[in-house]
């Protein structure tokens, strides 16, 4: 029977308490039983879909247990592995942590697995975009890639396919929060701000998360950071090499003839990018800085960031109404997101709002000079407005068909409107592509009324 290993390296571990089952514990829950593990599972709001699969898997599924039952069963368990995104105020992190069980990572279970080359990439925001970058940067230069992690491929399970050479980890802090093993080849940290403090207890444990992703460099790995970010610049590792990306002297650069260069010489000139946003800039040479690092060729990186097609939800421009252009930049989840778009822009009429991680979403102001006005949407209308009312015009909207009327109405002459919420998007939406797509939907109907002269929403014009 296979076994696997123990997080302190003792006795392997056999029995695992998975706590919450969301895609990545489900496969977490069937990569242990192939191995010979024993799994329990615990899960506070299942639906009959977890509870068909865990009866297909022969687990028994404990809903919502007492403080007391979770105890007992974590007192009967070698370790726990917690589902990425539970709160670290949950019970079972205090009490594994009393009971001395550790609590392990799905990347930790990748890494006792796998021996195989790991590129990891963290940050507040970009993460999607840079891992994207990096994997077609590698295809081109003949190296088989595969995104794993805080995607649609848990990291457990991407480790199945043995043609893959090198695994591109996109590392959230939930995932890192933990890790005992984790420790990747290439580590780049893109960039931190505030975000997800529902979910880690305070901002600097989701600092001290994040810097996980250098915990356990050697001499062999490459540090990848940006320069012009303190916090980050702050966990850099005594060990290992570091290359830096950013302005300044940077090792990756936008040098004085606009062109982006790394240690080696120019890769290519910033107008030849798919497209140059500051942050689409700052991405690309985050991107260019690790494919490099993992063993990319120079014409390989050129040939990704000259036709990278760009994410969905990202600053993608929808449909264009009287003269302004309408963006879904839905993707935008954070205050610091939201700035970096806006500063793309001269001049934008903001959609804002959506359910707050509990951030200070007044710091989107500091690009109040990048707004004409504001839509405010969602629970945290009230705290879009308050932060903008002193200093631009802001209406608030009951839905998102209302808040593309005003937003088009406020931006006759031509200004771009811009939906990025600075907020997730779990108050009207399953998810932040449910909220661009309903935008989109929404910029679309709002055309062909436009077009059949419908009525539109009332209100003034901008103050």
């Amino acid at each position: 029977m296979n076994t696997t290993s123990s997080p302190s390296g003792s006795a392997p571990s056999r029995r695992w308490l998975l706590v919450g089952m969301g895609v990545t514990n489900r496969a977490v829950a069937g990569a242990l039983l192939r191995r010979g593990g024993s799994v329990a599972v615990v899960d506070e709001n299942p639906d009959d879909d977890l509870r068909d699969a865990c009866s297909k898997l022969g687990l028994e599924l404990v809903e919502s247990p007492s403080t007391d039952q979770l105890a007992d069963m974590i007192s009967r368990t070698d370790s726990v592995v917690p589902a990425p995104g539970l709160p670290e105020s949950h019970a079972a992190f205090a009490l594994a942590d009393e009971a001395h069980k550790p609590v392990v990572s799905e990347l930790d279970l990748a890494a006792d697995w796998d021996d195989r080359p790991v590129i990891a990439i963290t940050g507040t925001n970009g993460k999607t975009t840079v891992v994207e970058l990096v994997l077609d940067c590698l295809g081109r230069s003949g190296i088989k890639a595969v995104g794993a992690g805080n995607t649609e491929i848990p990291m457990v399970s991407a480790i199945d396919d043995r043609s893959v050479e090198v695994f591109v980890v996109e590392a959230s802090s939930f995932r890192l929060a933990r890790t005992a093993r984790f420790r990747p080849s290439v580590a780049t940290w893109l960039n931190f701000a505030p975000d997800h403090l529902d979910i880690h207890s305070s901002l600097d444990a989701y600092e001290a998360s994040k810097a996980k992703i250098w915990a356990r460099c050697s001499q062999s790995t490459t540090a990848v950071a940006n320069a012009d970010d303190p916090a980050v610049m702050a966990h850099v590792p005594a060990m290992g090499d570091l290359v830096t990306f950013g302005s300044g002297d940077a090792d990756w650069r936008v040098d004085e003839d606009g062109a982006l260069r790394g240690p080696d010489g120019p890769v290519l000139r910033q107008e030849e990018l798919w497209r140059s946003l500051p942050h689409d800039v700052i991405d690309a040479l985050a991107a260019a800085a690790t494919a490099t690092a993992a063993g990319a060729t120079r014409e390989a990186v050129a040939g990704a960031l000259r036709s990278f097609p760009g994410l969905a939800h990202r600053v993608q421009e929808v449909a264009t109404i009287d003269g302004s252009v309408f963006y879904d930049d839905s993707k935008a989840t954070t205050p610091h997101a939201t700035v970096s778009a806006l500063r793309g822009f001269d001049s934008v009429v903001l959609i804002a709002g959506g359910r707050n991680k509990e951030i200070d979403l007044s710091t989107m102001v500091s690009a109040v000079d990048h707004v004409a006005a504001v839509v405010a949407i969602g629970e945290s209308a009230d705290e879009v407005t308050r932060a903008f009312e002193s200093h631009r015009h802001v209406e608030t909207a009951s839905n998102m068909d209302d808040a593309v009327a005003r937003a088009a109405r406020l931006a006759r002459g031509g200004l771009p409107v811009l939906l990025s919420p600075g907020c997730a998007s779990f108050d009207w939406y399953v998810n932040y592509g449910e909220r661009g797509r309903d935008f989109a939907r929404a910029v679309v109907d709002h055309s062909k009324s436009a077009r059949t002269g419908s009525p539109t929403t009332p209100g003034g014009d901008i103050e």
